[in-house]
């Protein structure tokens, strides 16, 4: 690509993040008719926490509105909450969407006193209950997954008060709490409205043990006598009227008429964030718990039009990142990473090579697949995980990208030794490059990736918006998480680093038009992770429970859904390294970028715990 190719995709990722700012921001203030505050405080706890607090012009001191509290799951954090805050914001709920305790930009806690205080929601009811303009007689509290047990821990908290707070409680893809300490049935809730969101394919919760050690299956989930216990407001199931899904119920308590519900979308559980049908359910339920002062029907939603400039956004940064590296190598000081020609592919192996060709890429499927089912077994052991690595969610995936890219080194080896890789020097493929070149080979990708997430960091700043879409967020992030990011460096440093010679120094080879081979290799590459997928939401759609909790009881299904974004990460890995490579013959460049980035994504959008 020429120069001014190069300044022209530049300029024209700067255009597609600023729409995606806009238009994300327009959307979440619906309309600038919402003010949006990023809220930090000292709380009772003694620690910081965050959230974005929405304000529609509706609320006053004079004419206080309902207002909502909104909580992530784990291993997330408040901007994954838009379809909530935007949606009840615009109906004329006060909204606040917090960083739960340990993730985003609140404080970490100690795993002994994690709980505490509904690991944040009990704070910010709270703080919600002390605005002047918010009616102190209609707060309502939400959360997805973890998020709804900070819910059942803040009701916990609540029921202690001389006057409790929350008058509304939406459990979604989370249990309630059906049966006191002493294992009989009960109405924790009291006299609060409370509904459920239990999808018919969870993979972690609405599930009740049964006669035979096993347990049913969540799509099973209404039938059973937890939540018909629940339906008919705590008492025992047996004899009790059967109730349905998706109707309100409301029984007077305490000379008050309260409700309860329960939906079952037919998704799994990370779905439920990005559900225009779980969506609608929540504004029908707290329109009748809170009652909207700006109704407007369920079924006319906005989120979704945010959720299109937040992809525009992703695009956008992802175009800038790989840009920005073209403009950078066309500078005086980075040129000299370039050559003077195209990297032109090399012969289509043939014989014994292309055999090896095809069954060493094959071999590292294999192996991917292998190894991130059976290294929970071992990664989950008490005492394998350094207690200074805390973030337990990245230390896996962490330890998965070194298994795998020791294996891969292995393979290049083999290629090297046995099936003609000495035939071409490593120089010339590349892999010799000098400590000199090297050094400002990472200079250079430290400026990529530091330019990158300053635009990131401006999002922030002045819309109050990022780049995400369901589980692949690009966020701001504090500065306490630079040295956990240092900390996780290596591992991805280390996979996308080998990853990139393996893909160009060793496999760029003729394979028809030039895409063809690309296309291979992105396949192989994330032929493992989606094998593992398909496989366990194939046999979970198809009986009820998923794979591994039939084949493997012990691991968890939360290691599925980190394979949803590694289904995106590792073709665009294949293909910005191939493209830095061909005007480059430097196969660090984008291993170094894509290993920093990845390693800054998964560390700021994740659990922080503390022993």
């Amino acid at each position: 690509m020429k120069k001014k190719g190069n300044k022209y995709w530049f300029c024209f990722s700067i255009v597609l993040c600023i729409i995606a700012m806009l238009g994300a921001n327009f959307l979440q203030t619906s309309g600038y008719s919402v003010r949006v505050t990023d809220l930090r405080w000292e709380t009772p706890s003694g620690k910081m926490m965050s959230a974005l607090l929405f304000v529609p012009k509706n609320a006053s001191a004079d004419k206080p509105a309902p207002a909502i509290i909104t909580s992530h799951g784990w291993f997330n954090n408040r901007e994954m909450q838009d379809m909530n805050f935007i949606e009840y914001s615009r109906r004329g709920y006060v909204v606040m969407s917090i960083d739960m305790y340990g993730h985003g930009n609140s404080d970490v806690l100690n795993t002994s006193t994690l709980t505490n205080r509904g690991i944040g929601m009990t704070d910010a009811v709270e703080l919600m209950a002390s605005l002047p303009f918010v009616d102190k007689t209609r707060i309502g509290i939400t959360g997805h997954s973890n998020g709804a047990w900070a819910s059942n821990l803040a009701v916990d908290d609540d029921n202690k008060k001389d006057t409790p707070l929350i008058s509304a409680v939406l459990l979604v893809a989370n249990d309630a709490n059906y049966k006191d300490k002493d294992g009989n049935y009960y109405n924790k809730y009291g006299n609060r409205d409370v509904a459920i969101v239990a999808a018919a394919y969870d993979e972690f919760f609405f599930r009740v043990k049964n006669d035979q050690g096993g347990y049913s299956a969540p799509k099973d989930y209404i039938n059973q006598p937890t939540a018909q216990s629940f339906l008919n407001f705590g008492v025992d199931p047996a004899g009790a009227e059967l109730r349905t899904a998706k109707q309100f119920y409301t029984s007077t308590i305490n000379g008050k008429e309260a409700i309860r519900a329960i939906y079952t979308p037919v998704q799994i559980h990370p779905w439920n964030t990005i559900s225009s049908k779980v969506s609608a359910f929540s504004l029908d339920f707290f329109e009748k718990a809170l009652g909207a002062p700006n109704p407007i029907p369920s079924n006319q939603q906005a989120w979704q039009w945010k959720q299109a400039f937040n992809i525009i956004g992703l695009i956008g940064f992802c175009i800038f990142v790989w840009a920005l590296a073209k403009v950078l190598l066309d500078t005086p000081y980075f040129a000299t990473l370039k050559t003077k020609a195209e990297v032109a592919p090399y012969p289509k192996p043939e014989g014994k090579n292309n055999t090896w060709f095809w069954v060493s890429l094959t071999l590292g499927a294999v192996v991917s697949f292998v190894s991130y089912l059976y290294l929970p077994l071992l990664v989950n052991k008490p005492g394998f995980r350094p207690v200074f690595f805390s973030q337990s969610p990245v230390f896996f995936i962490g330890a998965w990208a070194v298994v795998n890219a020791l294996f891969t080194a292995v393979l290049l080896l083999i290629t090297w030794f046995a099936f003609g890789g000495k035939e071409i020097s490593l120089k010339e493929r590349g892999v010799c490059i000098g400590w000199k070149a090297f050094g400002k080979s990472v200079l250079f990708a430290a400026s990529v990736v530091s330019i990158s997430f300053l635009l990131v960091f401006i999002s922030d700043y002045l819309f109050k918006v990022d780049f995400r879409f369901w589980v692949i967020p690009v966020k701001a992030f504090t500065v306490d998480k630079i040295g956990i990011i240092l900390m996780y460096l290596p591992f991805f440093l280390l996979f996308y680093l080998i990853h990139s010679v393996a893909v160009n120094a060793f496999n760029y080879v003729k394979q028809g038009k030039a895409w063809v081979n690309v296309a291979v290799l992105a396949f192989f590459m994330v032929l493992g992770a989606l094998a593992y997928v398909i496989i366990q939401y194939g046999v979970f759609f198809a009986t009820g429970k998923s794979w591994t909790e039939v084949m493997k009881p012990s691991i968890s299904n939360i290691y599925g859904i980190w394979l949803f974004p590694i289904l995106v990460y590792f073709p665009l890995a294949v293909m910005l390294d191939r493209s830095l490579y061909k005007i480059t013959k430097n196969p660090y460049l984008g291993g170094l970028i894509f290993g920093a980035i990845m390693t800054i994504m998964a560390c700021t959008n994740t659990l922080t715990q503390l022993p």
